[in-house]
């Protein structure tokens, strides 16, 4: 740009009133990074190609409301489905309520369900032989420091045994990683033996809470669903059959509409930073009347007196944006990795930089708007005169 080096002097004028200001654009896209991996996270389902093939039935009514066993048999039954087995939420705390795991009690061919689980052959067959044995996924064990052997006590958050206890006792018989193409947070799960929990369940009504179905072609989804959708159409128990990343991210809403809470937050950190950049550029453009009138007289329109104050303005959003958004990249797999796995944030990509950028440009323009139009309108005999 032909007159950067005008646009950077004007800036740097008051160095210190630019920095403390660019530190504030900088935690302001800093949230804004980081927040919008977590809605990422927890709206947009699986962001693997794998479970293009599988189908969840929940019942049609409510997530937590239990399905027939029986309806096993007649899903398997559809022409299409390969395979199909059930599981429910355990919703396990280990030693302190703050440890939560990810828990599930799941039918014997579950695992074979997701190829994106990779377990030892001897240790799926230990896990098959053991009725209160658990497979646990890489990281989960990594951030208790679990290993095969461990006699793990998990608390339901719901489920008491027949007994009253409402802490069950497991056995850890396997440790499983997960593939390039396994979803985020796969290796946080603890699975156990759904027999097992039906028999020592005191609430066991012998419902299972969803099934998961996978399919000889994905092409042939719609067909399958409606198939298994008819099955128990008009009955007290009729289902809602749905692909896997709109099941898991049904799920992730049971805690809260996450996009309209973070859309919430980032609404107000950004009305804030308006507020705090728009005082500091008609500041900065009022201590520099004399300037922008010494500009006009040796030939500067007010066309280009314009475009130096905006370019100002955008200029010091990019900066302080730019250096957020790569901080956000930079913290977000810190603070997967640092949970030990248990928050799974995406990379902060192309899609969410793209949004930024032009976040930046805009706020850029509609701080820099009112000042630069009073530079423009700028007569200089007045500003020369002082008045």
């Amino acid at each position: 740009m032909k007159y950067f080096h005008l646009i950077w002097a004007a800036l740097m004028r008051r160095k210190t009133r630019t920095i403390f200001t660019m530190l504030s654009v900088l935690a302001a896209f800093l949230l804004f990074g980081l927040l919008n991996s977590v809605r990422v996270a927890f709206t947009s389902g699986s962001q693997s190609v794998a479970g293009v093939d599988r189908l969840v039935v929940t019942s049609r009514y409510s997530i937590i409301q239990g399905l027939p066993q029986g309806l096993q048999q007649q899903i398997a039954a559809i022409p299409g489905v390969k395979l199909v087995d059930h599981a429910n939420w355990f919703g396990g705390i280990y030693q302190d309520p703050k440890n939560f795991v990810l828990s599930f009690s799941v039918g014997p061919h579950y695992i074979d369900l997701f190829p994106e689980i990779e377990l030892p052959p001897e240790q799926r067959q230990a896990w098959d032989a053991d009725r209160t044995g658990a497979v646990v996924g890489e990281a989960l064990a990594a951030r208790y420091h679990w290993k095969i052997g461990d006699k793990i006590p998990l608390q339901s958050t719901i489920f008491p045994q027949k007994n009253g206890d409402k802490t069950w006792p497991f056995e850890i018989v396997g440790i499983f990683k997960e593939n390039k193409n396994g979803a985020n947070g796969l290796d946080q799960l603890f699975l156990f033996h759904w027999k097992y929990f039906d028999e020592a369940n005191g609430f066991s009504g012998h419902d299972v809470g969803w099934y998961v179905l996978k399919l000889d072609d994905p092409k042939q989804a719609d067909r399958v669903a409606h198939a298994v959708d008819a099955i128990s159409a008009n009955s007290d128990h009729e289902t809602r059959t749905q692909t896997e990343s709109a099941f898991n991210a049904s799920f992730a809403k049971q805690i809260g509409d996450i996009g309209l809470i973070v859309g919430a937050i980032m609404a107000a950190v950004f009305f804030t930073l308006i507020l705090l950049t728009g005082n500091t550029m008609a500041q900065a453009v009022r201590e520099r009347i004399p300037e922008l009138a010494v500009l006009k007289t040796i030939g500067f329109t007010g066309r280009g007196v314009l475009a130096l104050v905006l370019g100002e303005s955008v200029l010091l959003l990019v900066i302080g944006g730019v250096i957020g958004m790569a901080l956000a990249a930079i913290v977000a797999p810190g603070v997967s990795k640092g949970s030990g796995g248990m928050v799974q944030l995406p990379p902060v990509g192309m899609s969410n930089w793209l949004q930024a950028v032009i976040v930046m440009i805009v706020i850029g323009i509609v701080v820099g708007a009112l000042p630069a139009v009073r530079a423009m309108r700028l007569k200089i005999v007045d500003a020369l005169a002082g008045r």
